[in-house]
């Protein structure tokens, strides 16, 4: 199971550094690159971002740029679907430069158990974080939870 994990990982991060530089050359950003199984079809998806808000033109540019070097590299040995698109306005927070980028923003997380006043979804506003944790202004006051403990930390487009 570990090496199965070891290998996803390294087929992301090679992947990661094949496409980043063709994504920036089309004048966006790469938000996030995910590969993963979901009932028996494997998925690597490429999410791309721009400030302007991203296109379905932005996302077929971005396939056509992307398909022949993925070929190429062949960094996945099972068959997989290619999706290429916007992170989304309720965008998935994961990376240390996605917090950094939105510090001070509304946030919304789903915790994996209930904390000690019974909640699982929690709203406030990102004030902080490290490798292990997030900071959140709660009803005026800061909460620290630990990422590990939350299914997603995500942009709460209702409060943006």
């Amino acid at each position: 199971m570990a090496e199965k994990k070891h290998r996803k990982a390294n087929t992301v991060e090679s992947v990661t550094e094949l496409v980043r530089p063709i994504v920036e050359g089309l004048g966006l950003t790469l938000w996030d690159v995910r590969f993963l199984k979901e009932g028996a079809v494997w998925y690597l998806r490429i999410f791309i971002d721009k400030d302007t808000g991203v296109t379905i033109e932005d996302c077929e540019k971005v396939t056509r740029a992307i398909d022949q070097p993925l070929d190429a590299l062949d960094p996945i040995e099972q068959n997989y679907t290619l999706e290429v698109s916007s992170p989304g306005i309720e965008r998935e927070l994961v990376r240390p430069e996605h917090f950094d980028a939105f510090l001070g923003a509304p946030v919304m997380l789903r915790l994996i158990r209930p904390n000690a006043d019974g909640q699982r979804e929690l709203s406030g506003t990102l004030i902080s974080h490290d490798k292990e944790t997030v900071t959140i202004a709660l009803d005026g006051q800061e909460s620290v939870i630990n990422k590990k403990d939350a299914v997603y930390i995500k942009l709460d487009d209702f409060n943006l």
